[in-house]
């Protein structure tokens, strides 16, 4: 039916806009017929491979403009190199993968009526981009030739934000003043994002106060790890670790956690998420901060016993089916990639969307038996999506070369990531480069479409 659907919009989309030469670029923008604009650029001479890039979230509210790439700097090089990049703003802001991915497949045919059919179109994007790149694949995978998602939201729709529901439960249930805080079902979301960080920004202020925040971040799997550049705190260093997932959950989570979640809610047409069943103790020993919060209860003179106890006894959130139906539409994995080479990339202390998402992914490909077409490439370094141009430039070469031979040869170990990153020179390199052999930890709240 979401095939279907998409099919039939990209049949409906209007001719190509205005083209406009820049130097040996061309540069082509237009209108799609639900109000969406794409902007397409290629070079000449093209090389004959197409990058289409999904963005990330776009707060309500603020311009919504299309964009074909991630940075200026890695936009340059790759017209330079004969790519062709092309992408569109979506038709509109928020949790946005129902307009965005028909949006995308119609950005795809506007191109091809105003060029030809791309020699490869390789689908790419960041953050909410990168589960919308792992979308396109899933939806329509006759349109693509290879995927790169980057800091995706790849653990799926529906366990993300059960996970972010983790965490505010025990912030709700746990901190002084935290009872009447909506976690759910959000009628209000500005003045109850205020009272959530009124909460946070009080419990900061003490040691019993820090350490239920570990707690929370912890079923959240929030890293300890925040400024990019930084040296990450040592592993036994708590103190320093639950100072940065207080930076994380104020200044990037709690907005999404407290007050973006009702414009999904609104979508949805109800309450996506769950806790349910959920054993938080078990969910804190599985959690990759267990002995952070262990050590924080300890120092505090608190108990972690008697908190979890009351997380346990206290009354839990029911979803609305309707809600989840339409949040496993827009959308959850089966981890079906048809033939087609992946390779994902995140950094390792990202606290938006966490490192974890890629373990969950990988669980659901290897479950469809797909795991020889997937690669997942992670750089040691704080932050969301913070690769630097050159690290990006040299994941898409691995790609590119995977394509290329038909065969991984190594093209994604760290190793060779690092040196072809390093070969682009310092003017990409604003970073030190930082590929390492990780394995991420399992994510939380797993859901996809193989077990559900």
């Amino acid at each position: 039916m979401l095939l279907a659907f998409v099919l039939v919009f990209a049949a409906s989309i209007a001719a190509p806009g205005a083209a406009v030469a820049s130097g040996a670029t061309t540069t082509t923008t237009g209108t799609l017929p639900d109000g969406a604009t794409y902007l397409i650029q290629v070079p000449d001479p093209w090389n004959g491979t197409l990058l289409l890039y999904s963005h990330g979230y776009v707060t309500p509210g603020s311009p919504n403009p299309p964009h074909d790439v991630g940075d200026p700097l890695t936009g340059a090089y790759l017209l330079g190199q004969g790519y062709a990049l092309a992408g569109s703003s979506y038709a509109t802001t928020g949790w946005a993968l129902q307009q965005a991915i028909p949006d995308q497949l119609a950005t795809l045919d506007a191109f091809d009526a105003a060029y030809r059919v791309p020699d490869r179109t390789i689908a790419w994007g960041h953050s909410l981009g990168g589960i919308i790149t792992a979308g396109l694949l899933q939806t329509a995978p006759d349109r693509f030739t290879a995927a790169l998602p980057m800091c995706g939201v790849l653990a799926g729709g529906v366990g993300t934000w059960n996970q972010g529901l983790d965490a505010e439960f025990a912030i709700q249930q746990l901190l002084p003043g935290g009872s009447t805080l909506q976690i759910a079902r959000i009628t209000s979301p500005g003045t109850n994002l205020g009272h959530a960080e009124g909460v946070i920004a009080a419990a900061q202020g003490s040691p019993a106060g820090r350490a239920r925040l570990a707690l929370s971040s912890a079923l959240g799997d929030l890293p300890g790890w925040f400024t990019p550049g930084s040296p990450e705190p040592a592993a036994t260093d708590y103190t320093s670790q639950e100072a940065n997932q207080f930076l994380w959950i104020t200044q990037v989570d709690a907005p999404f956690l407290f007050a973006l979640r009702a414009e999904l809610e609104f979508r949805a047409g109800g309450n996506p998420s769950w806790n349910t069943g959920i054993n938080y103790a078990k969910q804190l020993q599985m959690s990759t901060d267990y002995a952070e919060v262990v050590a924080l209860y300890q120092a505090a003179g608190l108990s972690l016993d008697g908190d979890l106890a009351t997380l346990a006894a206290a009354p839990r959130t029911a979803a609305d089916p309707g809600a989840v139906d339409y949040l496993t539409q827009w959308i959850s994995f089966n981890g079906e990639l048809s033939g087609k080479p992946v390779l994902t990339l995140h950094t390792t202390g990202d606290g938006l969307v966490d490192v974890t998402d890629e373990q969950a992914y990988r669980s659901v490909v290897q479950d469809a038996k797909d795991s020889q077409l997937l690669r997942q490439a992670y750089v040691h370094r704080a932050g969301h999506c913070a690769f630097t141009p050159a690290e990006t430039i040299a994941a898409l070469g691995a790609l590119t070369q995977r394509l290329d031979t038909g065969k991984w040869t190594g093209a994604a170990d760290p190793a060779n990531l690092n040196a072809n990153a390093a070969a682009l020179g310092p003017s990409l390199n604003t970073l030190p480069e930082s590929f390492i052999d990780f394995s991420p930890a399992p994510f939380l709240r797993p859901y996809d479409l193989g077990s559900h």
